[in-house]
């Protein structure tokens, strides 16, 4: 009987150390008052090295090693050019947009009233909820690549983890994870065996480093009405799931603890966006030290696992747990600890580093790439390789977004103008099928792309970007933000031109509209006195036209004339030599 008894108990505690991850968390200290505590100073606080073991190799968790061993910027980036952002997850159950996981506990946001009508009161029934019911039986990422290949993709950004803290594969250390509780798929595992089978380069992306204040609206409760101060389900216990559908898995590795104790945080937590003042967690050192090599240890499960071409961490400043911005909490290597690791693996599967880190808004640092997100800057960018990122209607599905395909190519027009990739996110529906209305607009894409690649893929950017209109003082540009209606209504025409130099050396002059038949296009850039190119031009082409075209050299630009017949959509192309 005390063998049987021994066995039963020691059964239960290694299934309660599974289910809070082969990093179980450690004790933290009780709750205080809201608002009671000072942040700790981030600018004396010394970095932590948190000594993660990491694949062998040249590679050492140091920005000066990263810098010094990084062979550069990868030739397939240069190549690819343009790439769909997979960023997909239990939160387009919500049908809400972006951050759906946080604001289900705002009683002001749409989140909350689209939450209580499909699961009920988070005080009862909170995002732990919408991760058991999720289930994404439509999503088939064979399929899906095959559509984001024929639009021209050459890469994708696959989301791995939100901030909403759910792992989408078999994480060795979070048991909130898409093979536990949901789909009971491995997500991530699928998509990477589609993307090899198809020739698609791909990157998982990672959003977890502030979710520990992220999640702290979990731990509210309504300020009125007939549930006031009845706490959210943040506040739940590992003991209090005993007999319930989450029993052993412990509240605390989805929503983190409660740190409203802070100065600034419970504020900062009713704001759109806004991260807590900066500084440290300075009453849970040990908790964060946990947090931020749990963080590392999950990306790392990726790499090891799954072999992805990049990996992706996202925020506003320098990187993750620098004590400042989203990176508040601590200053510790974590970001080294696993970019080291990465190229390390990199050069043993592979035998030379064509992978890379993308750290977001960081500054030039040999080893990471940047993003521009919604916005494409105005001036050429080569400084570091970047991404322009941005949605179709938002981050994630809701209903009512705009479908234009005409906006997307602009959008990339746009970015490879001044040297960088873009990368487009087309919401999924909470089911994982993409509709009609996206289907067409990447067909759409893929049309354009097999006619004026030539001018996109392995390009860099020409002396200047750009020339066309200027209001007030400023070129005129697609609009930055999500991709919608002012972007697919905002009008362009024939002396809004953008330049690349192709991977042959030819310039290609890309109209951002298809202007009438039989007109004249005068690009200004290329005047006998501009001085941009310095050469006599021997022919010119327009991509998709098997004519010849009229045009002729001026002091005042290369006049062209246009076919008398145009049958062409969103922006045409012009190959100069």
């Amino acid at each position: 009987m005390r063998t049987k008894i021994l066995f039963t108990f020691l059964s239960l505690l290694q299934f309660s150390v599974y289910a809070q991850g082969k990093n179980p968390i450690p004790e933290v200290p009780n709750s205080l008052p809201i608002n009671s505590v000072p942040m700790g100073n981030s600018e004396t606080f010394q970095e932590v090295d948190l000594k993660i073991p990491i694949a062998e190799g040249p590679f050492n968790p140091t920005w000066e090693s990263i810098e010094k061993n990084y062979p550069g910027e990868p030739a397939w980036l240069r190549e690819a050019k343009f790439g769909i952002w997979v960023h997909f997850g239990p939160q387009a159950a919500g049908e809400s947009g972006d951050w759906y996981a946080r604001n289900l506990y705002k009683s002001d946001k749409l989140a909350y009233k689209n939450h209580i009508k499909k699961y009920g009161h988070p005080s009862e029934a909170g995002y732990k909820e919408v991760l058991r019911d999720w289930n994404p039986t439509k999503l088939d990422p064979e399929k899906l690549t095959k559509i984001y290949q024929d639009a021209g993709a050459r890469f994708l950004m696959i989301q791995g983890v939100h901030h909403d803290n759910y792992d989408l594969w078999n994480s060795e250390y979070q048991p909130w994870n898409s093979v536990n509780i949901g789909p009971k798929r491995d997500l991530i595992g699928e998509w990477a065996k589609a993307c090899k089978a198809n020739g698609m380069r791909y990157g998982v992306t990672f959003h977890h480093e502030y979710t520990w204040w992220w999640w702290q609206t979990a731990f509210g409760s309504d300020k009125e009405g007939s549930k006031k101060g009845i706490p959210y389900d943040g506040h739940l216990t590992l003991a209090d799931g005993k007999g319930k559908w989450w029993e052993g898995y412990d509240p605390k590795m989805l929503y983190g603890i409660d740190l409203r104790a802070y100065k600034g945080v419970d504020e900062k937590a009713h704001t759109n966006w806004s991260p807590p003042p900066a500084g440290i967690f300075s009453n849970h050192i040990g908790y964060a030290k946990w947090y931020a090599k749990n963080w590392a240890l999950r990306m790392m499960d990726v790499v090891k696992h799954y072999d992805p071409d990049f990996i992706y961490t996202d925020g506003t400043v320098q990187g993750p747990f620098t004590g400042d911005g989203t990176g508040t909490g601590l200053k510790s290597n974590a970001m080294q600890s696993v970019m080291a690791d990465f190229y390390n693996r990199s050069l043993q599967r592979r035998g030379k580093v064509n992978t890379f880190s993308i750290v977001k808004f960081r500054h030039n640092t040999n080893g990471t790439v940047n993003t521009e997100e919604f916005g494409v800057p105005a001036n050429i960018k080569k400084d570091q390789p970047w991404i322009a990122e941005a949605p179709v209607g938002d981050w994630f599905y809701a209903p009512d977004f705009t479908y234009d395909s005409g906006m997307m190519i602009r959008y990339i027009i746009e970015a490879i103008a001044r040297d960088g990739n873009a990368a487009i996110c087309i919401s999924l529906l909470p089911d994982g099928s993409i509709n009609e209305e996206s289907q067409k607009m990447l067909k759409e894409v893929g049309n354009w792309m097999r006619i004026n690649g030539e001018g996109v893929y392995g390009s860099h950017a020409w002396v200047i970007p750009a020339e066309g209109e200027m209001i007030n003082g400023k070129l005129k540009m697609l609009p930055g933000g999500k991709l919608g209606q002012k972007q697919a209504e905002f009008k362009f025409d024939a002396q809004d031109i953008r330049f690349t130099v192709g991977k042959n050396n030819k310039l290609y002059a890309f109209c951002m509209n298809v202007p009438a038949p039989n007109t004249q296009i005068k690009i200004k850039s290329l005047a006998a006195d501009a001085k941009h190119y310095g050469k006599k031009v021997k022919t010119v082409k327009l991509l998709g036209y098997k004519g010849k075209l009229k045009w002729k050299e001026t002091a005042d630009g290369l006049l062209i004339t246009c076919p008398k017949d145009m049958p062409f959509a969103t922006a045409v192309v012009f190959e100069i030599e």
